[in-house]
């Protein structure tokens, strides 16, 4: 009864998420990464766990943050916010477009790296577009231009006297990007929403691995300090 209903998941049609293979010490495209967010995601999504002065970290300047990003915003300590307030979103959305502060941490960053790739064309959606990742989904492909237009196909074949549906998206109209330099986009898109999401984990890491280098030398003293203290007993 316990693996049951892992079992009816397992039999479901799930779609298998891609592997972003992101790099939390690569700043340069968390730097990237992080110009696309404010050009294309921070009109609608805000970011209010996430001021613009964490950008300096990565090694940019506070001039270069001013001349470059700091468009919705009018002082760099400023947090990653918008000027459409939460009621004019519901009254023109429908619903409240979500804050992405923690959003990789939330649905983890090879969800949304796969649902960043699989926008497709579907006239039945209000919007005219529908995604692999998250069925029905109310956003717009908003990378389009980049990507281009992909279309859904549904391919059957006999499998065992059964009949087996499979899906696979194809460019229909390509976009401002090659399908490679648009994955490569979207990597760095997922790495800065990594990064945002948990700003300290680098740093944390890097203190873990000193942490750990240090009670291994303490040890030895230990050890010998421990055989010091018992030998009599012994």
């Amino acid at each position: 009864m316990l693996f049951a209903p892992l079992a009816a998941i397992a039999s479901g049609d799930t779609l298998r998420l891609d592997n972003a293979n992101i790099d939390p010490h690569d700043a340069i495209s968390i730097q990237r990464g992080a110009r696309v967010f404010i050009n294309y995601c921070l009109n609608c999504h805000a970011a209010s766990a996430m001021r613009y002065n964490r950008l300096m970290d990565l090694g940019l300047s506070e001039q270069q943050i001013k001349e470059n990003l700091l468009f919705t915003a009018d002082k760099v300590g400023d947090p990653m916010t918008i000027s459409a307030s939460r009621k004019d979103q519901r009254q023109w959305f429908g619903v409240e477009p979500p804050d992405l502060s923690v959003i990789a941490r939330a649905r983890s960053t090879d969800w949304l790296y796969t649902y960043l790739r699989t926008f497709y064309r579907d006239e039945k959606r209000p919007t005219g577009w529908n995604n692999l990742a998250f069925p029905n989904v109310g956003m717009p492909h908003a990378l389009w231009q980049l990507q281009g237009s992909q279309v859904l196909k549904i391919e059957s074949e006999e499998h065992e006297g059964h009949k087996v549906e499979h899906r696979k998206l194809v460019l229909e109209h390509p976009g401002s990007l090659s399908t490679l330099e648009y994955d490569k986009l979207v990597r760095d898109l997922v790495n800065f929403l990594s990064y945002m999401g948990e700003p300290e984990k680098t740093k944390r890491s890097q203190i873990g691995i000193v942490v750990l280098f240090f009670l291994l030398l303490l040890l030895v003293p230990a050890w010998l300090l421990k055989r010091e203290y018992w030998k009599d007993v012994h």
